[in-house]
């Protein structure tokens, strides 16, 4: 067993890649403190593969495991979008606005994933996402592609974070509502790139 996973460490050395947290120019302070959250729409589309294998890097588009087998395209729409009402909740101003979001990844790790790999992986997330006026809809900002990967806990690392009740969902949550609120220039510049072995 233990050469197994030595061999496939080998295989994966070549696909260590750079990932990213980035977008272009946030909404200009002076604009969006003028916004106050209305709502917010998360749209998955249908060409969009959702894989249930258990492997270490399913190619897929959509990888999700948290949640008890479902519409996993519902269910991580669900996690991107109480991100960013969470997030825009740093909106105090008095224009109501809708943020629409089109999701194009959402590649979290397996548990296989967690289980095997060490210093490894990475929750991968992708989407466009613009704001809207709530009473007219006209297009106030963007649409605007944003990148919000993060490394993954695996191994010891994320058992020692499930044993202080974290989870993969309470973490890419997290790092989705931070990069949500330096997108709206309502929080600091999450932007940055890694490099690690992942999807």
């Amino acid at each position: 067993m233990r050469g197994a996973m030595v061999a496939a460490a080998f295989l994966l050395a070549g696909c260590a890649a750079s990932f990213y947290t980035r977008y272009d120019a946030p909404v200009a302070a002076e604009v969006s403190r003028n916004w106050r959250l209305a709502d917010v729409r998360v749209t998955v589309p249908d060409e969009l593969v959702v894989s249930e294998a258990k492997s270490l890097f399913p190619h897929a588009d959509i990888v999700w495991r948290e949640d008890p087998e479902g519409d996993r395209k519902a269910q991580v729409a669900a996690i991107v979008k109480n991100a960013a009402t969470i997030a825009g909740r740093g909106l105090k101003g008095g224009q109501p606005v809708i943020i629409d979001i089109s999701l194009a990844r959402f590649h979290a790790l397996t548990f296989e994933a967690e289980t095997r790999l060490s210093n490894a992986g990475v929750h991968n997330i992708e989407f466009t996402a613009q704001v809207v006026d709530a009473r007219t809809g006209a297009v106030l900002f963007g649409p605007k592609f944003i990148e919000a990967a993060l490394p993954a806990l695996a191994g010891q690392q994320m058992k020692d974070a499930r044993a202080r009740g974290e989870t993969q969902r309470s973490q890419i949550t997290a790092h989705l509502v931070e990069t949500f609120r330096g997108w709206l220039n309502i929080g600091s510049d999450p932007r940055s790139e890694f490099q690690r072995l992942g999807g």
